[in-house]
């Protein structure tokens, strides 16, 4: 059995709220196995994504490192989409 750690968090009235109407409700047994829940779903967000913030920063400096895009504007960017667009057989 993992031992616990014990952690004051802060809730907005809102928040408070809606955790004791869920444990009112017997959604949840306590207000810790909402957060317990809650943490899981954080913790699986960030494993899914798949990067370490450290990744995500050698990411971008290899993209700005490898210089200019084939773009030179947003506005050029649109328009590329347009043609491509324009360009799709339609459905008829």
């Amino acid at each position: 059995m993992q031992q616990h750690v014990r952690r004051d968090i802060d809730l907005s009235p809102d928040m408070e709220e809606r955790v004791n109407e869920a444990v009112s409700q017997g959604e949840y047994q306590s207000a810790s196995e909402i957060v317990d829940e809650a943490l899981r779903m954080w913790n699986e967000k960030r494993e899914n994504f798949g990067y370490t913030l450290n990744e995500l920063r050698t990411l971008v400096n290899a993209g700005l490192e490898s210089g200019p895009g084939r773009f030179g504007s947003i506005d050029d960017i649109k328009a590329e989409a347009r043609r491509r667009l324009a360009a799709r057989p339609t459905n008829s």
